[in-house]
């Protein structure tokens, strides 16, 4: 039996090039009048902002963001691994000025109340104070400590700096001079965040030893210890009040990795706990009344998410999810709808809390 053959009339190879010039200027042309530039990567940004109101800013760093703080409620402060401290202005997208100066990683920002200036502190064991309107140049340096220093609050009369840092030490500075009017150590008392209280000569202070204290600065003494935790103490924040105080804890697979409500007044017991997260919780706050009908925190996480809490009942409210992040280093409060959280792999996300009709946190930038 013969096989069978199909005789297949070819085109000239003429015509087969004319066809696929036809082709290929008809998917030009396509491509020409889409609004997707698939080559262009701002378009690509142009269109995810028109779709969903993201916005990719120019970045305020080139490494790791260690720390962010609000200035005022249009410029932040951040510093990290690149060495810099930095101030960004969050809603327009822009570098306002850098600051260089120390010689290693950034590890906290204070910043003095109702000015423009604040203080940074490094691994290079100095802390250094800044002008937004002078030199990109330290205006002074405090030079004190001989460890990494992980701890700075400035005084609500913006009069007095203190510092705390890995070598067991609390430095109080007088800002006008320079100088350095008081020294206390604790053993094992490692630094990793301090606050001032409110319209108090009070300190708040907490550690890798797992405790709290409290400081008086009239002498630089411990005024009281909270009950210790079972973890390290990460970070602190005072209420505006004063009355109260929230602390967060290191930890993994959700052990440990809380945050803890504490009374500041005669009682100094602890009220709430809110557990939730599965890693280091590193950055803990307060928010805004105006933004719902009854008191709420915000912490944030190595485990990528930040999360709104009850502040009365320790129930989560909502979780926000920062996909490739990393871990979450910092969160301060940019203006009375705005969180700034500073992360390692993506700079610094702006996110908008939104509480019409319901409760709502979304990001809406990243710098």
């Amino acid at each position: 039996m013969l096989p069978l053959r199909c005789h297949l009339k070819r085109a000239p190879p003429q015509k087969i090039l004319c066809r696929f010039c036809a082709m290929m200027g008809k998917l030009q042309s396509k491509l020409k009048h889409s609004t997707y530039k698939y080559s262009r990567p701002d378009a690509i940004i142009e269109e995810r902002i028109q779709a969903t109101g993201f916005q990719e800013y120019s970045p305020a760093h080139s490494d790791t963001v260690s720390v962010v703080a609000a200035l005022n409620s249009d410029l932040c402060v951040s510093g990290g691994k690149d060495k810099t401290v930095v101030a960004y202005n969050w809603k327009t997208g822009n570098v306002v000025k850098r600051f260089r100066g120390h010689e290693h990683d950034i590890t906290k920002i204070a910043c003095l109340h109702k000015s423009n200036q604040f203080f940074s502190a490094s691994r290079d064991r100095m802390v250094m104070m800044w002008d937004l309107h002078g030199s990109s140049q330290p205006r002074q340096q405090f030079s004190g400590h001989a460890m990494v220093v992980t701890g700075l609050a400035v005084s609500p009369d913006s009069s007095q700096l203190c510092s705390g840092s890995r070598d067991n030490s609390l430095l109080l500075w007088d800002v006008g001079t320079g100088q350095c009017v008081e020294r206390a150590s604790v053993s094992r008392n490692l630094v990793t965040h301090l606050c001032w209280v409110p319209r108090e000569p009070y300190v708040l202070q907490t550690s890798e030893d797992k405790t709290i204290r409290l400081w008086d600065s009239r002498g630089l003494q411990v005024a009281h210890i909270f009950p210790a935790k079972q973890h390290i103490q990460t970070y602190c924040e005072v209420s505006e009040d004063g009355h109260r105080c929230l602390s967060c804890s290191n930890g993994f697979g959700g052990e440990g990795c809380e945050a803890t409500l504490w009374d500041l007044r005669q009682t100094r017991n602890r009220i709430c706990e809110y557990k939730g997260h599965f890693q280091t919780v590193a950055s803990c706050v307060f928010l805004p009344r105006a933004l719902a009908l009854k008191p709420i925190i915000a912490t944030s996480s190595h485990d990528c998410k930040v999360k709104i809490w009850d502040q009365d009942t320790g129930a989560c409210l909502l979780t926000l999810s920062l996909d490739g992040s990393g871990p979450l280093t910092s969160l301060a409060i940019g203006d009375t709808i705005s969180l700034l959280c500073a992360s390692f792999h993506r700079g610094i996300h702006l996110l908008r809390v939104d509480h019409s009709p319901r409760l709502e946190l979304r990001e809406v930038a990243v710098f």
